[in-house]
């Protein structure tokens, strides 16, 4: 991680959960973190948490549904820390219901956090890359859901299309990052089960009490090692992807 001290770093989603967790461990290990969220507030108490190690985080409030929100973070990057050396797209919407009764709404409201802000994200992220011509790093936060499809007894909408979509804009992001002739690496990260906000947003699961005795549950700190791990590889070595699961789980 030596090579990553006084690096550039946004995550976004950094407020709770897995992003929350990335964005200590990228702090310790001495980075510049921008850390992105609607509530920043909660990143702001993170940030208490951080005093005295190598790295700094910098708390932006973005909503990453809307585009120019998305835009005026690379700004602010760009003319106050030089530009961004590693994205985190972290940032992930769960509906709850099915896809065949699913309010349209519902359906926009995924898409446009779980596919359409990653893709904007990592557009302007290899924008900032190709302008200094460093060999940055891209990380997509993606699910074992973006691989397979779970049990009926999940209502989940759109939520493992919308992963599904990452898995496939990762290896397309890939290959375009190697005929452009970049150093530029991309990693999907596909956990299993974590035990997170994200399936509770108001403090109540939305999977069903059955589901969820088969699911073990990975912790957030667990995601964010993964990061650090397929960050900390030689130059020359790229982690493609990485699926992780809790011992004991079924999902």
């Amino acid at each position: 991680m030596e090579r990553w001290v006084g690096k550039v770093a946004l995550v976004t989603g950094a407020s709770s959960g897995i992003g929350a967790a990335i964005t200590e461990n990228l702090v310790r290990d001495g980075l510049q973190v921008v850390g992105v969220a609607r509530r920043v507030e909660k990143v702001e108490e993170i940030n208490k948490k951080l005093e005295g190690f190598k790295g700094k985080l910098h708390v932006r409030k973005c909503d990453v549904t809307k585009e120019e929100d998305i835009l005026e973070v690379f700004r602010w990057i760009k003319e106050n820390l030089g530009g961004v050396d590693v994205l985190v797209n972290n940032a992930g919407l769960f509906v709850a219901g099915s896809l065949t009764d699913g309010e349209t709404e519902g359906f926009k409201r995924i898409l446009d956090v779980n596919v359409l802000a990653v893709a904007i994200a990592t557009r302007e992220a290899v924008r900032s890359m190709k302008e200094r011509e460093v060999a940055g790093h891209i990380f997509n936060i993606n699910s074992v859901l973006g691989h397979f499809i779970g049990p009926p007894n999940n209502i989940v909408s759109l939520y493992p299309s919308s992963k599904f979509a990452v898995t496939a804009m990762t290896e397309v992001t890939r290959k375009e990052l190697v005929l452009a002739g970049t150093k530029i690496k991309i990693t999907s990260v596909s956990p299993g089960y974590v035990s997170t906000e994200l399936f509770s947003p108001n403090g109540v699961s939305v999977i069903s009490p059955d589901r969820l005795k088969t699911l073990s549950a990975l912790n957030p700190e667990d995601v964010a090692n993964a990061v650090s791990y397929a960050l900390s590889t030689p130059e020359h070595v790229q982690v493609c992807e990485l699926i992780i699961r809790a011992v004991g789980g079924l999902d």
